[in-house]
């Protein structure tokens, strides 16, 4: 496995010299404050409250383990029972009140650790754990009870972990291995078995934070402490749901910033996977759309089971960041090799093609009949002899080789054995990263056991797959870090004369009409047709003439939404005569289907270009969110759209328009020409403003089709629909 000898990283600007008190122009936070939970996981005085030492009790063995912690860490531990006189032959006291001394951390072995809490205020305990459940994740009488006690934590200065919470922040961890380690953060304490017994193999584990049902202490608490950490080279996490959208986006910017990678499990991408863990932890899960735009936005590697949660984050703690993208993939056999670079292809990596001179050097020990290009297949013998160390070293010093990978699909004693213990030699003698798949099933072998995992250097993996996604996570995340530039630091702190003149437009409750839509869109700056809203046909044959033939004649009123399948839309009109019966008609129609009109709208005809469709909805965790896609009436059969949570910048914008499977219609097709992608991407970013300013205030706006002329022309927001909370 990867050692000490990988590189950790340099810490990040503090809070305080980024200005920790702003807050942008909703008044929500720019930075977050990082809890100093060094005396939680390192505390000076303990006291563990219902501690017993009757054997067959619960609380018995939990105070056994506590006080074996409390000697690791160096604690002075204080029992806390009002019916026990010693506990484990250490003076037992009957209320915290009573301790002969501060408490750094409180242990809550009680049912209901309301009552406690309250002493534990007036004691000054800065910490607190409560394992009790019966909280939120048994539903509405729980997660009353849940708000209560964080009432009362809140009001008190400490700070609680749980409740339904466990023991692993207090589980033993190795002190004899080295290098960068990995921080855990798990909803669901049995999640982490699997990363906790790596340090069986080497890899080094600092921190576990089993958050619970996180009445108070949250993941974003322990993500923005582990990213201050010098010793964490990344955190690993299993999260059933977050708390709070803004806290986690602030937590994950920091880690960005500091450079520490957050590698996550995130369960509720199905109906049911949300339901089951609603149920468990009493979360909103969110919409998993925008949960994934916010993971990118801010570098958090989500990956979907635990194999992969603890070999991505293994990876991404101890390898030195690349010297090169290009992967060579290396075997004994052209199948395996063949095969392997298929997979690694169709996952994003560069498998390029390695040059003459190369393939020339490597045929000095490789058969001229096998391919040595890349893949590279050397055929099998020469791994047994003196050859093979010089066919990995030529391949490793090629500077457009960043990583190695050899495939062993299985042992092939004794050449297996000769080829592990030369890609483990020559790991050592190189700062690229060398990978090695073992695919034998069994797993005993001494090739792997002894000379791949007793390696310091080398990242071994059991699967392909996995291997594949821990080393396109691994570039991917020294590309994004090399380049992240925090999005709060540019976020807009006060207000424009824009909002104002859209919050004087907006009604609570109600959906704006089109009319008063475009209205707040130019108030933005937002372009939209010429158009005049008129209340006769007279008036609208007036308006026609000003806009200029032909028009689009619209029904505008407040609560009307889909007006093309009531017929209240008449396009192409090119005299005064089709412009009179047209009003006549939208009026009738109207009347018929009993709609509340405001007036027509006549407007400019905008045919020539790509509609897209670019909007605002509030996330229940995350506020509001900025979407853009395909518009029209590909919106609804396509569903071809890209999100992102404010705030963001262009570049974020532009990424957001390559996610679009369509995103080729904007660079011309079929002879059309190439759209003005800029002017698209201005209209995303005035919209995003749009929203950070009118927070909760706009539940809803969707701009629809935003027509993207042809480029240099501009963009035109030729219907909106605004809905006001």
């Amino acid at each position: 496995m990867l050692g000490s000898t990988y590189s950790t990283r340099s810490p990040g600007p503090g809070p305080a010299a980024r200005g920790a008190s702003d807050t942008d122009v909703g008044g929500r936070p720019l930075h977050n404050t990082v809890p100093d939970l060094d005396r939680f996981f390192r505390p000076e005085t303990v006291a563990v409250v219902g501690a017993s030492d009757t054997e067959g009790r619960p609380n018995t063995g939990i105070t056994r383990q506590l006080i074996a912690w409390s000697q690791r860490v160096g604690a002075r531990l204080f029992p806390v029972n009002p019916g026990r006189e010693t506990v484990f032959d250490l003076p037992c006291y009957p209320s915290v009140t009573d301790l002969p001394e501060t408490v750094d951390l409180a242990v809550l072995l009680v049912g209901d650790p309301l009552p406690v809490i309250e002493q534990l205020a007036e004691a000054k305990v800065r910490f607190a754990v409560a394992f009790a459940s019966g909280f939120a994740e048994t539903g509405e009488e729980g997660a009353a009870a849940q708000t209560r006690l964080a009432e009362v934590v809140a009001a008190s200065g400490m700070r609680l972990l749980g409740p339904n919470t466990n023991l692993n922040a207090f589980e033993k961890f190795r002190d004899d291995l080295t290098g960068p380690a990995i921080a855990l953060i798990t909803q669901s304490g049995h999640q982490g078995r699997p990363l906790y017994t790596l340090q069986e193999l080497g890899i080094r584990i600092s921190h576990w934070a089993p958050t619970g049902n996180e009445a108070d202490l949250e993941t974003a608490d322990f993500i923005s402490y582990f990213a201050e950490q010098p010793e964490v080279g990344a955190i690993a996490a299993y999260v059933e749901g977050l708390r709070d959208g803004r806290s986690f986006t602030l937590a994950a910017d920091r880690a960005a910033r500091n450079k520490v990678p957050v590698v996550m499990v995130k369960v509720g991408r199905t109906e049911t996977g949300a339901r089951m863990a609603a149920s468990h932890t009493g979360k909103l899960t969110g919409s998993d759309a925008v949960v994934d735009a916010a993971f990118k936005q801010f570098g958090v590697i989500r990956v979907d089971g635990l194999d992969q949660l603890q070999d991505t984050a293994t990876l991404l703690a101890r390898a030195k960041p690349p010297t090169a993208d290009g992967v060579v993939v290396y075997s004994i056999s052209g199948g395996t090799g063949a095969h392997f670079s298929d997979l690694a292809t169709a996952a994003g990596l560069d498998i390029p093609r390695l040059s003459e001179a190369k393939q020339t050097e490597l045929h000095q020990w490789i058969p001229d009949y096998l391919n040595v290009a890349n893949p590279i297949d050397n055929g099998g013998h020469p791994v047994g002899d003196w050859r093979g160390r010089k066919i990995i070293d030529a391949i490793l010093a090629d500077p457009s080789v960043g990583v190695l990978i050899c495939p062993i699909t299985g042992p092939f004693p004794p050449m297996s054995d000769k080829l592990a213990q030369d890609l483990a030699d020559a790991a050592e003698s190189t700062d690229k990263l060398v990978c090695v798949v073992w695919g034998s099933p069994l797993g005993t072998e001494d090739a792997y056991r002894t000379t791949l995992l007793g390696s310091s250097r080398l990242a071994t993996f059991r699967t392909f797959g996995n291997c594949i996604s821990a080393v396109k996570s691994y570039l991917d995340h020294h590309h994004f870090a090399a380049a992240y530039r925090s999005p709060f630091d540019d976020a807009p702190r006060t207000r424009s004369s824009s909002a104002r003149k859209a919050q004087a437009l907006m009604r609570a409750g109600h959906q704006l009409s089109e009319h008063a839509a475009k209205q707040m869109l130019r108030a933005y700056g937002i372009r939209v047709p010429r158009e005049q809203l008129v209340t006769s046909a007279a008036g609208s044959v007036r308006a026609a003439g000003l806009v200029g033939y032909p028009v689009v004649m619209k029904a505008s009123g407040a609560q009307l939404g889909h007006k093309t399948e009531l017929g209240l839309v008449k396009i192409g009109l090119t005299s005064a005569s089709q412009v009179r019966d047209a009003y006549r008609d939208l009026t009738d129609i109207a009347r018929y289907e009993g709609v509340e009109l405001d007036g027509i709208l006549v407007c400019q005809m905008v045919e020539r270009g790509v509609e897209m469709v670019v909007g605002v909805t509030q996330d229940p965790l995350f506020g509001p969110t900025v979407t853009v896609g395909l518009g029209g009436v590909l919106v609804e059969i396509l569903a071809d759209a890209a999100v992102r949570v404010p705030p963001f910048g262009e570049d974020m914008a532009r990424d957001m328009l390559g996610e679009l499977r369509g995103h080729r219609l904007l660079e011309g097709v079929r002879g059309a020409p190439p759209a003005d992608i800029d002017a698209l991407v201005d209209v995303v970013m005035r919209v995003q403003r749009m929203a950070m300013e009118l927070g909760g205030d706009l539940s809803e706006l969707d701009i629809n089709p935003l027509m993207v002329l042809p480029r240099g022309q501009g963009a035109v927001a030729l219907d909106a629909l605004a809905v006001c909370r």
